[in-house]
């Protein structure tokens, strides 16, 4: 049976998806499987999670999209925005203040 993502993990795919378009452009797809092999699939998130995501991202203009073709394939591609960098600015500053405050409350062995 597969394990799923433990629920206080709510919000993290926003963190995630940011951070790595902040990186390059990338279409759905690749992003979960980016997220599957760069946490050593510690974190494995459907496409039932991070289809929403992009597009609330878009939505609210933290990214931005374009449709290619490549391979006879028509992709949605993301990109970060300028407003996208301040939300992952934001996000990245709040994630190291709560895993600094939990890492101290479980003691060192955690970290």
């Amino acid at each position: 049976m597969k394990k799923t993502n433990p629920i206080f993990l709510n919000g993290v795919p926003e963190l995630l998806v940011l951070r790595l378009l902040s990186r390059r452009e990338m279409y759905g797809y690749q992003i979960i499987e980016e997220i599957r092999a760069q946490t050593r699939e510690t974190l494995s998130f459907g496409e039932g999670c991070i289809y929403p995501y992009l597009h609330y991202l878009e939505a609210e203009k933290l990214v931005s999209s374009r449709r290619r073709e490549v391979d006879g394939r028509s992709r949605n591609y993301y990109k970060l925005t300028p407003r996208g960098g301040k939300r992952l600015d934001e996000l990245t500053t709040e994630w190291k203040r709560v895993t600094t405050g939990i890492s101290s409350l479980m003691g060192e062995q955690y970290a």
